[in-house]
C-alpha cells in the first residue's frame, strides 16, 4: 500500500467522523488475536486503514487506547451483571447463580474486552473513568453479596459482605480466566464453567453455614433489600483497600 493511498483512508475515515470507533475497534481485533500486550499503537493505527500520527487525534498513547477499551468492557460487563442479577428475584440463590453464568459468558463472548479489562497491565487509578466504571461493575456482585449475607442463619455468624464479594469475583474470575475464555487461553475442563462455578460457591456458602438447599417460596421469606447506605458501608475492609482490577472499593 503507498503512503498517499494509506492517507487518503486516514482522511477519509477522519472526515466521517468515525476514526475513533474505527480505532477501537482495530485494537479490540487486535486483542483478540495478540492479547492486550501484543500490539503497538502504530499497528492499531495500520489495522484501521490510517496513517501512524492519526490515533494521536483521538488518544495520547495506546494506553489511553487500551484504558477506552477497557472502561466500555467494563460497561458491558456491568450490564450484564445487572441484567442478571434482575435485583434478586425471583429469589436471592437463583438471581446469584444468574451472575454466576453471566459472568462466565461475558469472558466467554467478549475475550478482547476481558482480556484488555484485566490483563492489560494498566494501573486501576490511572483513568478516572474507567476506575468508576469497574467499581460499578463490582457493586453489582457486592449487592449481591449484601443480600446472601442477610440470608445468615441464627445463631451463625454473619460474614462480612464485601469478604464475600470479594471471595466470589475471585472464583468466578479463575473460572472464567482459564475455562471460559473464548480464545486460546481456555483450558480444557470434564464438566462445563458453569457447572464448575456452581459446585465452588455451592461449597464455599455452606462452609459459611447457609441454608443454601432451601429457598424461600413464600413472599416476603427473604430480608428486604440492603438499602444504598448500607451498601456503601457493610463489610469494608480497613481504609478502603485497593480492589486491583475493580479500582479502590470504599
Amino acid at each position: 500500500m503507498s503512503w498517499r493511498k494509506e492517507q487518503r483512508r486516514a482522511e477519509r475515515g477522519y472526515h466521517h467522523g468515525n476514526l475513533k470507533e474505527a480505532l477501537l475497534q482495530a485494537a479490540l481485533g487486535l486483542i483478540a488475536e495478540k492479547g492486550a500486550a501484543g500490539f503497538t499503537f502504530a499497528d492499531a493505527a495500520r489495522m484501521a486503514g490510517v496513517s501512524p500520527a492519526a490515533p494521536y487525534r483521538h488518544f495520547r498513547d495506546r494506553d489511553e487506547l487500551l484504558s477506552s477499551i477497557a472502561q466500555r468492557g467494563f460497561e458491558q460487563f456491568e450490564q450484564r451483571l445487572t441484567a442478571a442479577w434482575d435485583d434478586g428475584r425471583p429469589d436471592t440463590v437463583t438471581a446469584f447463580e444468574r451472575v454466576g453464568k453471566a459472568y462466565l459468558a461475558f469472558a466467554r463472548e467478549e475475550p478482547a474486552f476481558y482480556s484488555a479489562m484485566f490483563e492489560s497491565g494498566l494501573p486501576a487509578d490511572a483513568n478516572p473513568a474507567l476506575m468508576a466504571a469497574g467499581e460499578r461493575a463490582f457493586g453489582v456482585i457486592r449487592a449481591a453479596a449484601e443480600r446472601l449475607a442477610a440470608l445468615t442463619p441464627p445463631g451463625t455468624p454473619r460474614p462480612p459482605a464485601m469478604m464475600m464479594a470479594l471471595h466470589i469475583w475471585s472464583m468466578s474470575h479463575g473460572v472464567a480466566s482459564l475455562f471460559s475464555r473464548g480464545d486460546g487461553a481456555r483450558r480444557k475442563l470434564p464438566m462445563s464453567p458453569d457447572e464448575l462455578l456452581e459446585a465452588e460457591v455451592l461449597i464455599y456458602l455452606r462452609g459459611l453455614g447457609f441454608p443454601i438447599d432451601r429457598r424461600p417460596t413464600a413472599k416476603g421469606a427473604e430480608p428486604p433489600p440492603v438499602p444504598p447506605e448500607a451498601s456503601s458501608t457493610s463489610g469494608s475492609s480497613p481504609g478502603g483497600t485497593s480492589g486491583g482490577p475493580w479500582g479502590k472499593l470504599k
